[in-house]
Parts: structure tokens; sequence; C-alpha cells
């Protein structure tokens, strides 16, 4: 008995997986598109038709199996999502990477559906036509299962900045999968009709695909933790800022409510004309008031990282120029507006430290109507500043500037939005955020 002649559809069912795996990683990164979804699917889903008729013309007229072009049309794919949304490139892969980890491990349900649909398939080195569907079937029925997850958990994990490192190691796991994937892979799909090999290769494969998932939500959960961590530290750090300038104040009332003493005393020196007494005193009076810039805004939170970062300033004689017209309670997140002024500050004063000539930096925040908060950071630098798609590179290591980037994100998250500006040795940063009510 003679196996069927191979269908032309066999290659291209194979390939056709591409459309639900792009449909997930673009439904992961909905929020960082580089065009409106409408406009992207109606260049996305052409592209995608002649990738796979191309790739499936190509294994037709070669006789190749689907897994000999996967790799280069892998590649362009990445690349062409890399350069679609606005993501870093770490974080853009390991969302690419992390949906290959799961097909690859669906393709193995899908061979073993093969095998038992066509035993002898030793002719043609694709799924049949009925597996090619199941496979795709499937891929389909993944993405309606991690749907939620997806618009969810992963688009939480994306926005998140405080867990830059753990993106690094993500992929090693869905690559470890894909590569083991291909190993054990069956040559012929009869192979696994011998003995019980069918049973252990189902088995696996399922006991893959629970694995992978069980990975990516314990990744989840400790992301979930290191970034609670990360703010549980940054609410510490305001509160330390807060408590040191509240002790300063403390200290300056003291020295105020001291000053009628010293008004007293110098007086008494003056009626007597005991000048070197009264210098003496005079300097001694004045190394007692605090020179610290305080209550430079009325709501606290805000107080104490511009005060901060005034004295920071004031220690590597940086002037530092201030216009807080901020009330104690603030329309947005006061934790989102300290996170926003200790970024660009900290920028602005790497910067200034770094800038050949005058040295400074200008502060101003205001509120506009009821529900916004403008910010403007000025400041001198030097050197030249690397802006990829929007995006600044990190003068301090290689790769993104962390510290914008997370700007950014606290800006646009609720609506607002941030611009940055430099030229000419001056680098502006504008931030508007948005409260609820707009």
């Amino acid at each position: 008995m003679t196996s069927a002649a191979p269908h032309p559809l066999q290659p291209v069912l194979e390939l056709a997986v591409f459309f639900p795996a792009a449909f997930l990683c673009f439904l992961a990164a909905a929020d960082y598109l580089r065009v409106k979804a409408r406009t992207l699917a109606l260049i996305a889903v052409p592209a995608l038709t002649l990738v796979c008729l191309l790739g499936s013309w190509l294994c037709w007229h070669m006789r190749w199996p689907v897994a000999a072009v996967l790799l280069p049309l892998l590649t362009v794919l990445a690349v062409a999502f890399c350069r679609t949304v606005t993501l870093p490139v770490w974080k853009s892969v390991s969302v690419f990477l992390g949906v290959c980890g799961v097909w690859s491990c669906l393709s193995g349900l899908a061979v073993t559906a093969n095998a038992v649909l066509s035993p002898d398939s030793k002719h043609t080195p694709w799924l049949c036509c009925a597996a090619g569907l199941i496979q795709l079937a499937l891929c389909c029925a993944e993405v309606a299962l991690v749907w939620y997850p997806a618009t969810h958990a992963v688009r939480h994990l994306l926005r998140e900045e405080a867990i830059v490192r753990t993106w690094y190691v993500f992929w090693i796991l869905p690559v470890a999968f894909l590569l083991f994937n291909l190993l054990i892979l069956p040559e012929q799909g009869e192979d696994l009709l011998r003995g019980r090999l069918l049973s252990i290769y189902l088995a696996l494969s399922l006991l893959k695909l629970g694995l992978l998932h069980l990975f990516y939500l314990l990744f989840y959960l400790m992301a979930q933790e290191l970034n609670a961590n990360v703010s549980l530290r940054r609410e510490n750090q305001f509160l330390q800022m807060q408590t040191a300038q509240y002790a300063a104040i403390d200290e300056t009332r003291r020295a105020r409510h001291d000053l009628r003493h010293h008004f007293g005393a110098l007086s008494a020196l003056a009626e007597r004309e005991a000048w070197d007494e009264l210098k003496g005193y005079l300097f001694q009076a004045a190394d007692s008031v605090p020179a610290d810039e305080l209550n430079l805004c009325e709501n606290p939170a805000v107080d104490g990282v511009a005060g901060r970062y005034s004295a920071l300033s004031r220690q590597d004689d940086i002037p530092f120029f201030c216009q807080l017209d901020l009330p104690p309670e603030l329309p947005v997140s006061e934790m989102d507006v300290c996170v926003v002024l200790q970024n660009l500050l900290e920028n602005a004063l790497e910067a200034s430290r770094n800038a050949e000539g005058q040295r400074y930096i200008r502060l101003r925040a205001s509120i506009h109507g009821d529900n916004l908060v403008l910010l403007i950071v000025e400041n001198p630098y030097s050197g030249q500043l690397i802006e990829r798609d929007g995006v600044f590179q990190s003068t301090k290591r290689t790769g993104v500037g962390v510290g914008l980037q997370s700007v950014a994100h606290i800006a646009e998250k609720n609506g607002g939005y941030c611009r940055f500006l430099y030229g000419n040795g001056v680098f502006t940063a504008n931030v508007m955020l948005r409260g609820p009510g707009i």
C-alpha cells in the first residue's frame, strides 16, 4: 500500500501558526505599538501571508521540512516585531521568544497527531493536512487561554522598570525548550509508532508545555515580588528624605526661636562697645543658623525630594534654582511625582557635575487646571546624547537610560506625556502628569 502524494497545503498549514503567534506578541505589547492597531493589521496580515507562502514554496520546491527554514523566518519576524514596537530590544525579544517556546511545545502535540493520522509519512517531510489543522487549532486555543494574562500580567511587567535585570534571564528557558524540542523531533512520524514511543512522546510534550507555563507563572510572581521590594525601598527613601527635611525644619525653628535671645545679647555688647566680643558672638550665632533651603514646596513629599537634591547640588557648588508651586494635596499620585522628580534631578545632577563651563539645575513645577501637574527640569550637559527611536541611551553604561524611560512610562500610563529637548549644551525635560477626572 502506497502513501498518498503530499498536498501543497501541508507546509502552508505548518507555517500558518505564525498568525496566532504574531497576534499574541502584539496583544502583549499593544501599549507600545508605533502605529495604530488597524494600520498594523493592514500591514502585518499581507506581510505574514507573503512570508508563509514564500517559505512554503521553498519547502515544497526543495522538499525540505519546515524546520529547515524556520530559523531564518523567525529571525526576520523577530526583527520586524522589534521594529514595530517601542519596547527595548531585550523586552521585545523576550516576548517573542516566550511565544516561540510555547509554540514549539505545541508542535510536539501536532507531531503526535500526525503519527496517528498519517502513519506512513516517510515520503513527505511535513505534517499531514489534518495534523496541520490540529496544530493551528492548538495555537489558537493557546491564544484564547492566555488572553487575560497577556493583556494584564505581561503588560504590567512590560511597564515596570524596577525589574529590568529580571528580563535579562527570561530568554534562557524558552530558548532551551526550543532547542530541546528540535533535538527530540523525530525524523519520520512512523518512528513514534514503535513500541511505546508514541505515548512517551505525547506525555513528554504535555509535560514540557505544562512546565513552560509554570515557569512563566513563577517568573511573573518573582517579578512582582521584586517590584514590590523596589517600591518599598523607594517609599522608605522618600520617608527618610522627609524625616531629614522635618528635622532640618525643627532645627531652623529652634534657631529662629533663639534669635530674640541673640538680639538681646548683641544689644548688650553694642551698648558696652565690646566690639571684639560682638564680632565673636556674631560669628558663633551665624554658625548656629542652618543653611539648608527649606519649605521649597507646600507638599511635604515633593519638598523632601527637592530639598535633598538642593543640598547635594550645593555640596558640588552647583546652583539650584527652584520654583515649586504645588499644594499640599496633589491631583496625581505623590509617588509618581516623586519618582519622576528623583529620576530627572538625578540625571540633571550627574550631567551638571560633568558639564564644562556653567553648571546649574533649574526646577519648576506647577498645577495646571485641576488635574495636571507640570514639571520642567533644565540643566547643562557635555558630550553627545544618543537617541534611538525616541529612547535615550545611557551615558553611564551600555544600553538605554532607565531613568528617562521610567519617567516616560509613568507619564504615559495615565494619559500624560513627556518631551525631552536638547541642543547647544542644554537639556530640558518637560513632563505632564494627568490625574483622574479628565
